[in-house]
């Protein structure tokens, strides 16, 4: 990847830079509200976004993580489908552009458009762009748009949807994730990881499946999702590291935090998902690594390895939540 792409130092600089304006007490109050917000259950059908003071603590608040979780996402697809690149890419919902950073950092000249309906989030959103560097970041377009069942969007090879479903009513959610699969190549869904934003995942996954997409990850296979409704979700992790804006204005002291996420990707073109996927955190205990891992066969099991298997117990200490296993096999 060429080194010049946005990187998460790149846009933490960035957001520090454009953020310093705003008082940090200002801003806390702001992240509250968001917080609340976003761990709320009531849809809403009116900018969630309400003026800079907003935008720029939301930015300090969720863009960073925001722009791990996707990126996450795009490269489980950049796994299964390689030698794919897109030329146009559509944010919906994209807000400040934390999902077009993420795009822009896993190929090199996408041709971006990013759709919201918060003034105040595209204009931030544009000038964080400009203060990129990043050719692809300040040639994006920001349009105003209302997200929700009348979005008409154009042809693109690549859709993003993050974190946009939990605002929008069940009739909205079912017609936005039916046009973005009649929009696009490749469609990626990420929403919050926890039961409920796993249960939108699903939603949007039932439908891209029945528009006629097949899932490239981070499922093996495009079958029934094996866990029992109720029972369980499946989500993934991504390490966010916290500048010191970010911990001011959160409250925290870790230089660090773990964005929790679930998501689905899916693609009209051939893609070749990965064999098992490991669906909870590898436990390392003496001598052996307990691996969870969904399967290709459509199943959920639990695989012991040990000292005995040589190079891949080695593996197995190194692996990661959300990694493919066996490392390097596509079977």
């Amino acid at each position: 990847m060429n080194a010049t792409l946005p990187t998460a130092e790149v846009l933490r600089a960035t957001l520090a830079g454009l953020l310093d304006e705003l008082p940090p007490k200002k801003a806390a109050q702001a992240v509250d509200r968001l917080i609340a917000n976003y761990r709320g259950t009531t849809p809403t059908d009116a900018p969630v976004l309400r003026d800079r003071s907003d935008v720029a603590a939301y930015a300090a608040y969720r863009m960073p993580a925001t722009f791990e979780a996707v990126r996450s996402a795009l490269a489980a697809l950049r796994e299964a489908a390689p030698d794919w690149t897109p030329a146009t890419h559509t944010d919906i919902g994209g807000g400040t552009g934390a999902a077009s950073w993420a795009v822009a950092g896993a190929w090199e000249g996408p041709r971006t458009t990013v759709l919201d309906w918060a003034e105040p989030a595209l204009a931030l959103g544009r000038e964080l762009a400009g203060l990129s560097g990043v050719p692809a970041l300040r040639a994006a377009e920001w349009r105003r748009a209302r997200i929700g069942a009348d979005l008409a969007l154009a042809p693109a090879d690549l859709i993003t949807v993050s974190y946009v479903l939990k605002e929008l009513t069940a009739d909205a959610r079912t017609a936005l994730v039916d046009a973005a699969a009649a929009a696009a190549q490749a469609v990626v869904v990420v929403e919050p990881g926890t039961p409920d934003g796993y249960a939108r995942i699903i939603e949007a996954r039932d439908r891209l499946i029945a528009a006629g997409l097949g899932v490239a990850a981070p499922c093996p296979h495009s079958g029934a999702c094996p866990i029992e409704p109720g029972t369980d979700w499946c989500h993934f992790a991504a390490r966010v590291s916290r500048s010191s804006l970010h911990r001011q204005v959160k409250g925290g002291s870790l230089p660090y935090e773990d964005e929790k996420f679930s998501y689905v990707v899916a693609t009209r073109f051939p893609a070749e998902p990965v064999g098992a996927r490991i669906t909870r955190k590898p436990q390392i205990r003496k001598g052996q690594v307990l691996l969870d891992l969904c399967t290709r066969d459509e199943a959920l099991r639990r695989t012991t390895v040990t000292k005995r298997h040589g190079e891949l117990y080695r593996a197995a200490r190194d692996i990661a939540w959300g990694d493919a296993w066996p490392p390097g096999a596509d079977a």
